[in-house]
């Protein structure tokens, strides 16, 4: 595998303003296509969304996908077909495992603010498993400082379960000049979801950058002056 580190700027992403939804896409999404841009590793989609007060995603399907949502401020309700629902707000990480088929819609139930969150996919290891849902709070973990892991298949036990056994989604709240390093993986994708941060080898990242890493070891990053929220996941490669 050869090594790369490659830097993409918040600006350049794939964007989607529907009135009630602002949405920003690292990859390509719904009618944005590009085919040298569908993915990273087993990553699929990262959506940096904005949904307005009272509004929200109606009643839609997915299948064979695990779903993570990350909120970075204010609230968001879901609910699916198999009877769960929960209120998602910052640093409880939440889980929906697609499996064979599952409906949910999303909500805003505020009635004077937007909900800024992040959802991402990760393609599982295992197709046409039963649905799932998981959520848990760990608001205490990260304010120890330093990389918490939120989803993972590998095992970790202080994260949430994903049906993806080379998959773990980390995330950090860093203060000003915190330093973590980058989980070695053969695929790293590492988002600026707040704040700025120093990236060894790659230089300044301000909210909404990111990099991919292929067999990029383990860089470090360092919260800017006015600390730092990072994502990362580290997975493996796709399916051939």
């Amino acid at each position: 595998m050869t090594s790369s580190i490659r830097l993409h700027r918040a600006a350049d992403r794939f964007h989607t303003a529907a009135g009630w939804l602002d949405s920003h896409h690292s990859f390509s999404f719904g009618h944005h296509r590009d085919p040298n841009n569908v993915h990273h590793g087993q990553l699929l989609v990262l959506n940096d969304d904005r949904v307005a007060a009272g509004t929200g995603f109606e009643t839609h399907p997915h299948q064979d996908m695990e779903i993570v949502t990350w909120v970075l401020d204010g609230e968001l309700e879901h609910k699916d077909s198999e009877g769960n629902r929960g209120l998602i707000y910052p640093g409880l990480a939440q889980r929906m495992t697609a499996g064979s088929g599952i409906w949910h819609s999303e909500k805003n139930k505020a009635e004077d603010a937007d909900v800024h969150f992040i959802q991402m996919w990760i393609v599982p290891d295992t197709a046409r498993v039963d649905p799932g849902y998981q959520q848990m709070d760990i608001n205490e973990h990260l304010t120890r400082g330093g990389l918490v892991p939120v989803a993972s298949g590998m095992g970790h036990d202080s994260a949430i379960s994903i049906q993806q056994r080379d998959a773990a989604l980390w995330a950090a709240r860093l203060t000003p000049g915190e330093r973590i390093e980058v989980p070695d993986a053969a695929f790293a994708h590492v988002f600026v979801a707040k704040g700025s941060a120093d990236f060894e080898q790659v230089g300044a990242l301000a909210t909404g950058d990111a990099v991919r890493m292929t067999a990029g070891g383990t860089p470090t990053i360092t919260a800017g002056d006015d600390g730092a929220e990072v994502l990362i996941w580290q997975t493996g490669d796709l399916p051939r």
